[in-house]
């Protein structure tokens, strides 16, 4: 071999080292620039979840809060239905013992109890002297109102006994009237014109048999127009006013049962 040949063969052994390691250099970088992409590959991934989580956690929390207040909102309106359900309940036992007690009134009227047909002392407790021109008149007109109410046709029996103290100012059934004639208005739900049926009986004949009774009504009234505090009042007036009567012993049992 000639002294050139060996002088390119020194060469080419002496630069293939080198240019091996250049090569490894380059591998190495492109493996490291890898594992630098996949990490911020995962560190942004890793974000992603992160915030993810996040949403979930807190639409799970609206969730359940708004469980929570729904579960409230049914617990509220299921006190609320217990509480109409038991009034409506006490209601219907306030109807019913009130036409049952009507019913005993009218069959004591029916067999002639002379409180419900005779005269009335007024406040001073004495009776008016003062009578319509008709008696016969005016006994037929108090009958008429009175077949009505008999027939249970409470409303035309309002009206008629309306009428009747109209036409006649001065009758001797006056008393009788109004306490008929606030049944009446009682029956068709009209409390208003009840309540001052009852008072006006209340007011005028404050010595009346019947005026107990006709308190116990009032209460009843004042119940039905929503007006508790009335009615304490009034049951309360009857225990201190009537002690020891029925009626008091009713209105002991009445107020117990308002709350």
């Amino acid at each position: 071999m000639s002294k050139l040949g060996s002088l390119f063969l020194v060469l080419y052994l002496v630069s293939c080292p080198a240019s091996a390691g250049l090569f490894a250099d380059e591998d190495a970088r492109n493996q490291v620039q890898l594992l630098e992409a996949r990490v911020v590959k995962l560190e942004e991934a890793r974000a992603s979840a992160e915030e993810d989580s996040k949403i979930r956690t807190h639409s799970l929390l609206d969730l359940q809060m708004q469980l929570e207040a729904q579960a409230a909102e049914i617990r509220k309106l299921h006190g609320q239905n217990e509480e109409l359900v038991h009034d409506l309940q006490d209601a219907e036992k306030r109807q019913k013992d009130f036409y049952v007690d009507l019913d005993s009134r009218v069959r004591r009227f029916e067999a002639g109890d002379a409180t419900a047909v005779q005269p009335v002392p007024g406040k001073a407790g004495r009776v008016d002297s003062t009578r319509d021109a008709n008696p016969v008149g005016e006994n037929k007109a108090f009958e008429t109102a009175y077949g009505f109410y008999k027939t249970e046709d409470y409303q035309n029996a309002a009206i008629a006994f309306r009428d009747f103290l109209k036409q006649f100012p001065q009758t001797g059934h006056e008393a009788n009237v109004y306490y008929w004639m606030g049944n009446a208005y009682f029956l068709i739900k009209d409390y208003a014109n009840s309540l001052d049926s009852y008072q006006a009986l209340v007011s005028k004949y404050v010595d009346h048999p019947r005026v107990p009774e006709v308190m116990l009504n009032i209460a009843e009234c004042q119940l039905e127009l929503k007006n508790k505090v009335a009615a304490k009042k009034t049951l309360k007036q009857i225990i201190t006013q009537f002690p020891g009567s029925d009626a008091s012993d009713n209105a002991k049992k009445r107020l117990a049962t308002i709350k």
